[in-house]
């Protein structure tokens, strides 16, 4: 695919592409005045940088947590 189309599947605009590019974020192949990346490749890409959410219940537990340390008199919470 080219930038073009690239962009339109990541949906961002072609500008934020060319950024990557030149920041070495992203690889592509250039074929004389145009890029051309695969489809595989740029879906590894997009998983190699996902990020994990906490989940909130870590939270939650951490505010119950001290808030019973509170309660009993501790102050490490």
């Amino acid at each position: 695919m080219d930038v073009n189309e690239l962009a339109v599947y990541l949906k961002v605009q072609k500008q934020t592409i060319y950024n990557w590019l030149h920041q070495k974020k992203m690889s592509g192949i250039k074929m004389g005045h145009v890029w051309r990346f695969e489809k595989k490749a740029v879906d590894e890409w997009l998983r190699s940088h996902i990020k994990a959410a906490k989940p909130e219940v870590e939270k939650g537990q951490k505010e119950l947590h001290s808030g019973l340390g509170e309660k009993m008199g501790r102050k490490d919470g």
